[in-house]
């Protein structure tokens, strides 16, 4: 009788030893929601990546347009537009070097221009990216050298509409005249 009994719990262990339908449920639903959020994750940090790079794109844009800009205003001898008080969408700055004597800042097709002297105008910003809203407001007061406030919001080009590429900023700075 014993052997007997030991042969049925042995069956029933074998027997055992397959999936229930619920289990087997539970199974494919752990790995369902394991692999949803695997790949919502990569969605998100695709998404991520994309914005960083209309962002960065951006930045850089506006920060060297920025920065040619105040250089070149820094190592000026004067501001002949706009008068002082005065804004403008165009700079004109007397500058030391006599070839390059009018340096002209001034917004195109979406782009910060620069000429110097009576060279053509260049474009200080690529295709990616558009600029609006150019300003130069003469802050200089009497007596003074001179102090030009300069203001655009770079924009980067959103071809495919996605949201992700949707990023805009404002560039905002001042220089002084350092002779």
């Amino acid at each position: 009788m014993n052997f007997t009994n030991e042969l049925t719990s042995f069956r029933t262990i074998e027997l055992r030893r397959g999936f229930t339908l619920i289990e087997l449920m539970l199974y494919v639903s752990l790995s369902s929601i394991l692999l949803l959020s695997v790949s919502a994750f990569i969605s998100a940090s695709l998404e991520l990546r994309v914005k960083n790079l209309a962002v960065s794109e951006v930045e850089q844009e506006g920060t060297r347009a920025m920065n040619m800009i105040a250089q070149t205003m820094r190592n000026a001898e004067g501001i002949n537009s706009p008068l002082a008080g005065a804004i403008a969408s165009t700079a004109s700055i007397d500058v030391v070097s006599a070839g390059s004597d009018p340096t002209v800042f001034d917004l195109s097709g979406g782009a910060i221009r620069m000429a110097e002297g009576a060279g053509s105008a260049i474009a200080l910003t690529s295709n990616r990216v558009s600029v609006s809203g150019l300003a130069f407001s003469n802050l200089t007061k009497t007596g003074t050298d001179g102090n030009m406030r300069i203001e655009f919001t770079v924009s980067y080009i959103n071809a495919s509409g996605r949201n992700e590429f949707d990023y805009s900023k404002t560039f905002r700075d001042s220089a002084s005249i350092r002779f």
